[in-house]
């Protein structure tokens, strides 16, 4: 009996995965395990794997297409079997008996219809979109010919009239938009899967979470003097950069602030007794945030090799689904870029980020006279409910103290 291949849930946020290759043909034997397509998933790119073993029968979805989780991209059978959609493959050559197969990333268009379907009733078909299109743009539906099952109209037939303009009691309804629009020059992309996932999560932080930011300016001197002894002293076995220092100090302000290492869990608050601090990195099209586990037991060393493995596989989109969740804090660092100062948005359900600026030499006061000084502001975004002020300014202030006194973190 033919089996199902589904689309599966490849990361514990996963809603829906887009489909970027296939590995296996239509007619190729599969084994249990073996991997059948590449998916692109919120965070990474995952590998789709068999559940069962014979042959690919049939590819449902085409390279490129976006397909909900738990939903149908494929059948495996034996050989001639056939499976839903009236399609077999061949066992000698894997092709369809009823002839050659067109590409499934380049289906053959639909054939508009001449005139639009009609209801038993005398309505004209539309789906609700092209429906809540039509009603806000004023276009007489009964004038559009529809290219949807049974001549449904949808969506696209109301973009192909965008330049049309209809007339709707006596007034006249402004045009569509759509890439035939008299307005030229710009680009349509579609949202990646991480994308997509970056403007939901994020939604749901600035809007019902109630933030407050606390700043403070930090004296970078003495770490500044202690990685470059750090380095010359490591010479080819690695070197340790400020974000590391930070992540370190960090770690261990959190041990000593337990009330800032926490979730909000709706009913109640989480209090974590480990500290696994979540790094922001910058991807081609968007942000992850790998996860440093464990991070008040690790070494200033251990960090800084952990670091660079992950940042260098979240841009090759290589992480595991357990590598990019379950951060109690998180630490946003755009000091790289010059930028300053600026604030960071909370990843729910975690309670706090820190934003890190750049480090840049300014006329400081020190013991009453003028100096010029390597500073660097950071800021930290609180949710209220879980973080009071004092809290925060108590974390702030260790923070503080351990980077300008960064002996403190070898303790």
């Amino acid at each position: 009996m033919a089996t199902k291949i589904v689309m599966e849930a490849l990361s514990p946020t996963m809603e829906e995965g887009r489909l970027i290759e296939w590995k296996k043909q239509e007619g190729e034997p599969v084994a249990v395990g073996e991997v059948l397509a590449e998916v692109e998933t919120d965070k990474a790119v995952m590998e789709l794997v068999a559940r069962s073993a014979g042959t690919l029968l049939k590819q449902l979805v085409g390279a490129g297409a976006t397909v909900p989780v738990s939903s149908a991209v494929g059948w495996i059978g034996q050989p001639g079997e056939s499976v839903d959609g009236g399609t077999t493959a061949s066992p000698v050559t894997g092709q369809r008996p009823t002839g050659p197969v067109p590409p499934a990333s380049a289906p053959a268009p639909a054939q508009p219809s001449s005139r639009p379907a009609a209801e038993p009733s005398g309505r004209v078909k539309a789906s609700p979109l092209a429906k809540k299109i039509a009603g806000e743009r004023g276009v007489d539906l009964g004038a559009v010919s529809g290219s949807g099952p049974e001549g449904r109209i949808v969506k696209r037939d109301l973009e192909a009239v965008s330049g049309e303009r209809s007339v709707v009691s006596g007034t006249i309804a402004p045009p569509l938009t759509s890439h035939i629009s008299p307005l030229t020059g710009f680009t349509d992309t579609p949202l990646t899967q991480i994308r997509k996932t970056i403007a939901k999560r994020l939604a749901q932080s600035i809007g019902p979470i109630p933030t407050f930011y606390l700043t403070a300016e930090v004296d970078m001197e003495r770490v500044a003097e202690a990685r470059e002894a750090l380095n010359a002293a490591a010479g080819d076995q690695g070197k340790v950069s400020f974000n590391d220092i930070v992540l370190k100090a960090v770690a261990t302000a959190l041990r000593q602030h337990p009330a800032c290492n926490a979730w909000w869990q709706d009913d109640h608050i989480r209090y974590w007794d480990a500290v696994h601090i979540g790094m922001a990195v910058a991807v081609e099209d968007g942000l992850i945030t790998p996860v440093v586990r464990d991070a008040q037991t690790k070494s200033l060393r251990q960090i800084s090799a952990e670091t660079r493995d992950l940042a260098g596989r979240a841009r090759e989109r290589k992480l595991r689904p357990e590598e990019y969740t379950g951060s109690t804090f998180s630490v946003s660092n755009l000091g790289m870029f010059d930028i300053e100062h600026f604030t960071a948005i909370i990843n729910p359900p975690e309670a706090g980020i820190l934003a890190v600026g750049s480090i840049a030499q300014v006329p400081a006061v020190v013991n009453g006279q003028v100096q010029v000084r390597r500073r660097m502001r950071m800021t930290m975004s609180c949710d209220h409910r879980v973080i009071d002020g004092a809290t925060g300014a108590k974390f702030l202030k260790t923070l503080k103290m351990l980077l300008e006194n960064p002996l403190a973190l070898v303790w």
